[in-house]
């Protein structure tokens, strides 16, 4: 018994969406079809791919291990097939993105939204989590990472760079005092981020002694900066995230004269040769979204915030 392209493509789906019925909505199928062809599959290669308990369906090593090297020959066959049918033939297939979860909703959105409009062939798969993503592991096309990169195997292309903006509310400041040196800073307390310490994300330098930890951790950008705004501390945060607080004067930029590197912000990829057209298209259209300078810096760049000390 032999194997399909179908056979791989519905195996990765299933693997993809973590149970057969969630593979088959996506496509379009009858769960009773998509079973067959990961049965047939499994035969074909004489392997267990996935373990059976209770109705769900679990994955193997094996299958992880197979998929990894599925997923870049697969990729490269679609690409060949997309460069005999010229340049200019429309997009299909599927797409999918990973990004974190608050640039995602208040910047990227938009952004992809066009590119679906641009390309109503097209099936995009959109997934917003602030934890970091195994692109290739995980069945992701393209990704969206803040910061600088640590994976040196994946493919990367900068779209913008961001800074952090220390920031408090105006209650917060009326109640414990203001912070008008980097002195003052261990007299205050700083919300934390959960997914990082704050010293792997302290932007000014080990001079600059950053404030105390705090008692309250969030996961997200938005709650910390919600937190903030509620007057319960400090908080580090990229601009994005609050040019919107900063201004309407819920939140005031501390010291924002304090050198610092901004966050590269940045689409990364698995490395596949040839790059599938939908991927190529797909990181051109973002990237020129940000070309010019990002709309939440436009009047918030440093010395330029309204309500800021220090």
């Amino acid at each position: 018994m032999g194997w399909t392209i179908n056979d791989i493509e519905t195996f990765l789906a299933v693997l993809d969406a973590g149970s057969i019925s969630g593979a088959a909505a996506r496509a379009d199928l009858s769960k009773s079809v998509v079973s067959k062809r990961i049965s047939d599959f499994e035969a074909a290669l004489g392997v267990p791919l996935f373990t059976r308990h209770a109705g769900r369906i679990a994955p193997t090593d094996t299958a992880h291990a197979l998929a990894e090297r599925l997923r870049p020959a697969l990729a490269e066959l679609v690409a060949a097939t997309e460069s005999v049918a010229g340049g200019e033939a429309e997009l299909r297939g599927r797409l999918s993105v990973a990004a974190p979860m608050s640039f995602g909703i208040r910047h990227l959105g938009p952004v992809i939204a066009g590119f679906a409009r641009a390309h109503p062939g097209l099936e995009i798969v959109l997934d917003y989590d602030d934890q970091l993503t195994d692109l290739g592991r995980s069945g992701f096309d393209v990704g969206l990472r803040i910061g600088l990169m640590k994976d040196s195997t994946l493919m990367a292309r900068r779209v913008c760079e961001d800074p952090r903006a220390l920031v408090a509310s105006p209650d917060y400041l009326a109640r414990h005092g203001p912070v008008a040196t980097p002195a003052q800073l261990p007299d205050h307390e700083i919300i934390l981020y959960l997914n990082a310490r704050l010293s792997e994300i302290w932007p000014f330098g080990p001079e600059i002694r950053p404030p105390r930890p705090g008692r309250v951790t969030a996961n997200n950008g938005e709650a910390m900066r919600d937190l903030a705004i509620g007057g319960v501390g400090l908080a580090l945060l990229p601009l994005f995230i609050v040019h919107d607080a900063l201004r309407d004067g819920r939140l005031v930029r501390l010291l924002p004269g304090l050198p610092q590197q901004p966050l590269p912000v940045s689409l990364v990829w698995p490395p596949v040769r040839p790059m599938p057209r939908k991927l190529r298209l797909f990181i051109d259209h973002v990237t020129n979204a940000f070309a010019d300078s990002p709309p939440w810096q436009r009047g918030l760049q440093d010395g330029d915030d309204e309500g800021e000390t220090g």
